[in-house]
């Protein structure tokens, strides 16, 4: 069957764009690439468009002595030691804590700090002990040793992508107390007085550098700058130097507004909180940077939804029309079963680490290719559902002009059925492009990352997911508008 004009040029233009990209993340030589969560301070944190900190300060050490250049990807914390073990980074440095079931995973280096899990709750809380936080709500980030300690030791909690949604959780009533790291909580306490930290550590514990196993010269260069780091002093330098810019930049964001009436007050606020969040330091770059790569990102798996959905959507139909194309609609049904029965998050996660694992590209493309053929899912119900839609009569109509099966299809069916059901495919492309937010899984830096790197800088949560939000709102608002003129235009055509 002949492709329709539009969906060859659209064919095209994809075919380019991946072509382009499919080389975009090759590794070369010469480079140390390491991945962690930058919503951690003062051990990593984004500081302008650089991930600073501790351990990319240990790291960048690393790759001067090996005369190695450093490239440094944030990624969502449980994932980062999945990208050393599949070969997508060379080593993880996000405050990891040493635990049996990791050393089978990785090689660690020798520990370079010693830390605690403690307990933040709200000031005048009743919860005094850590046995009273027992049958409470306890907030964990997901995947990170409170996580576990609490989980084996006291209850189910309630887990959270990272420690400032767990704690900014805490500011809101939302749980009853957050257990994450003694640094970043000191942080986050340190940017709310209404927070305060139980004096005793639920467990202590020590941080290494996870690194890929048979990368044995690479644990000894790390393993050698530590042991020097330590032996003169430097890392402990180190610490309390970013301890310290952190502890002012939490003061600073924590201030109110003081004299004058309320809704004076409440102005002053909201604008000193718009001023930290986005003006400062150019922070709305994130969120700009991140919005370029959501509408990159989501433009590119609508094509190839499209392309995907009408293949599929044409197969099938066909095959209940004429009872062909058997096995490449029982491949479709498999295709359709598959996608439609799993979560896109872990439909990204299998491309990325599993499919992907061995070949180094770039991760647009490898979202893209996601989101992509999730949605072709849905867009080949919807556009199978138009096609069954138009009455056989149209089929007959076109046989007895002399058209073929594909020149009846093509000219005939496919136009009428698109307009039929171009509300619901708006409304598959809607999903599509919020859908996209889980893009920071793989250390894409999308726009509700930006959202999360802003509320790791700030320590303050309403602002920074009230201007995604926003962002969002205003590009589907803008969408939709787009839609309902091309669907009254379609309407005046007929």
């Amino acid at each position: 069957m002949p492709f329709p004009p539009f969906l060859k040029y659209l064919g095209v233009l994809l075919t380019g764009w991946l072509l382009l990209c499919s080389g975009a993340g090759a590794a070369e030589n010469g480079k140390i690439l390491m991945v962690t969560e930058a919503t951690f301070p003062p051990y990593e944190f984004w500081e302008g468009n650089t991930i600073m900190g501790i351990d990319p300060e240990i790291m960048r050490e690393v790759a001067r002595r090996t005369g190695r250049e450093l490239v440094i990807e944030d990624m969502s914390f449980d994932s980062v030691i999945t990208a050393v073990v599949s070969g997508k980074a060379d080593v993880a440095a996000s405050g990891i804590t040493v635990t049996p079931e990791r050393r089978g995973k990785v090689d660690f280096s020798i520990p370079y700090m010693e830390a605690a899990q403690v307990i933040i709750v709200p000031k005048g809380s009743p919860i005094r002990s850590r046995e009273d936080i027992r049958g409470k709500r306890i907030g964990v980030q997901h995947g990170a040793t409170g996580d576990t300690y609490v989980t084996r030791n006291i209850q189910q909690p309630e887990r959270f992508p990272n420690g400032a949604l767990a704690v900014a959780a805490v500011a809101a009533g939302k749980v009853d107390a957050a257990v994450i790291d003694q640094d970043p909580a000191s942080m986050y306490a340190a940017g709310n007085d209404r927070l305060e930290i139980l004096p005793d550590p639920l467990t202590s514990e020590s941080y290494a550098i996870a690194v890929r196993k048979g990368n044995p010269e690479l644990l000894r260069d790390i393993n050698s700058a530590i042991a020097d780091m330590k032996a003169s002093g430097r890392l402990e330098e180190i610490r309390a130097r970013y301890a310290a810019m952190q502890v002012k930049s939490s003061a600073e964001a924590g201030k109110h507004a003081a004299g004058g009436n309320w809704l004076e007050n409440a102005w002053l606020d909201l604008k000193s909180s718009f001023d930290v969040n986005f003006m400062q330091e150019g922070r709305w770059k994130y969120l700009a940077n991140g919005f370029l790569v959501t509408l990159e990102v989501s433009f590119f798996s609508v094509l190839l939804g499209i392309l995907m959905g009408f293949v599929v959507a044409v197969i099938r139909a066909t095959h209940d029309k004429t009872g062909g194309l058997r096995f490449l609609n029982a491949l479709c049904k498999l295709y359709l079963t598959v996608i439609r029965g799993t979560p896109v998050v872990v439909q990204l996660l299998i491309i990325y680490f599993v499919i992907f694992g061995t070949v180094d590209v770039s991760k647009v493309l490898v979202a893209v290719v996601a989101f992509g053929f999730n949605s072709g899912a849905y867009v080949a119900e919807i556009i199978r559902g138009g096609i069954m839609s138009i009455d056989k009569g149209q089929f007959e109509a076109g046989r007895s002009l002399g058209l073929g099966y594909s020149q009846t299809m093509v000219f005939i069916i496919l136009p009428q059925a698109f307009k039929n059901v171009l509300p619901a495919l708006g409304n598959e492309f809607i999903v599509l492009l919020k859908e996209t937010s889980v893009s920071g899984y793989i250390a894409l830096q999308d726009l509700t990352k930006g959202g999360d790197i802003i509320r790791s800088q700030t320590y303050t949560a309403f602002m920074p997911l009230t201007a995604v939000a926003l962002i969002y709102l205003s590009v589907v608002m803008l969408f939709s508008w787009l839609l309902g003129k091309l669907e009254r235009r379609l309407k005046n055509n007929e």
